[in-house]
């Protein structure tokens, strides 16, 4: 019907009178009222159809677009509830989890209070705390140790520099005072030849140094964060425990007895886990000892020699020293940073 009044008014003739105004038509009314039955049973932008099946297909493959909006809705709530969904499974994890972690605090918190004010009562292993206790003092002396070997290595690299500054002061004086070029060429000879022994010592120092800090602070402090786990772990344990002998002393109703079946499992989970940690402290405790008295005996032995046969003049005896315990020597000046590393 719409094509039909189109064509209707594409053919349509205005006439025109001889004073330029146009005349009435006759199918004004008509067109009218074709034009409003169209507005009136044209189609609905709410119902607007697809069709699938080519032009002049069949009505099989119309889909309705009121399908597709109500679909995609769907779509999207369901997207968005399984969103929050997600998100409130997220904030009830970590809402547990904070509430397990602070009612733990309290418990520890609450017998370490109890320990120190002598109301509480804590498990003891006297033979490996009397270990943790040696360990701990025998860390505070090799400390000691290795400050003092890490002073004497810097005030003999001083003393070092400045023989071989004093040794090159002698030689230039030799040649500018022919009088006295014997003496000062002697005395050159000797500050470069205490210089090189004292690099070659400087060597075997700064190996016994280097090896007392892995021991100390790679090895030692290792086995003290183990230590420190332990401990924990054993405040952790007589929390769980005290709490475990508060309610099996309180009354036996039900629900005190579900109480002391979770305060019973939550006991035995910690008490395992004490007793791991205290196995793994006391195997810790053993190698640290025998990997010690490894260590100290080749280090010792190497830093008596060197300083012996130093101070001693055996400059062959100082080089065997360092090729018994396989050190080797940097060149002169390799310490120092290259021009791309100076700021």
């Amino acid at each position: 019907m719409a094509d039909s009044i189109m064509s209707k008014a594409a053919t349509m003739e205005i006439p025109i009178n001889s004073n330029g105004d146009t005349g009435t038509l006759p199918e004004d009314d008509s067109l009218e009222q074709d034009l409003q039955q169209v507005m009136v049973s044209g189609p609905n932008l709410n119902e607007t159809s697809i069709v699938s099946g080519g032009y002049g297909g069949t009505t099989e493959g119309i889909i309705p677009t009121s399908s597709i909006k109500g679909s995609s809705m769907q779509h999207s709530s369901s997207n968005s509830s399984m969103a929050d969904d997600a998100s409130r499974g997220v904030a009830v994890e970590k809402l547990d989890f904070v509430k397990k972690w602070g009612l733990n605090t309290y418990k520890c918190t609450k017998q370490m209070i109890s320990e120190r004010f002598g109301r509480g009562s804590r498990t003891v292993d006297l033979e490996l705390e009397a270990q943790i206790d040696v360990l701990r003092d025998t860390k505070r002396k090799y400390e000691n140790v290795l400050r003092l070997a890490r002073a004497l290595t810097n005030h003999f690299y001083s003393m070092v520099q400045t023989q071989h500054a004093l040794g090159d002061t002698f030689a230039d004086l030799s040649q500018k005072s022919p009088e006295l070029r014997d003496e000062f060429g002697y005395n050159a000879e000797t500050q470069k030849l205490l210089c090189k022994n004292g690099e070659t010592l400087l060597g075997a120092v700064n190996f016994f140094v280097s090896s007392i800090n892995t021991l100390v602070n790679k090895t030692m402090e290792d086995t003290l964060m183990t230590i420190k786990m332990y401990e924990s772990a054993r405040l952790e344990f007589d929390a769980y425990r005290a709490d475990l002998e508060e309610l099996s002393l309180g009354p036996r109703d039900a629900v005190t007895m579900a109480r002391i079946d979770y305060a019973q499992q939550q006991y035995q989970v910690h008490k395992d886990k004490y007793e791991r940690l205290r196995s793994d402290v006391t195997i810790k405790l053993k190698f640290l000892e025998e990997n010690k008295v490894k260590v100290m005996h080749k280090q010792l032995l190497l830093f008596h020699n060197a300083i012996s046969a130093y101070f001693a003049g055996n400059q062959q005896q100082l080089e065997q020293t360092l090729k018994q315990f396989n050190i080797k020597l940097k060149p002169p000046g390799s310490e120092q940073p290259s021009w791309l590393e100076e700021p």
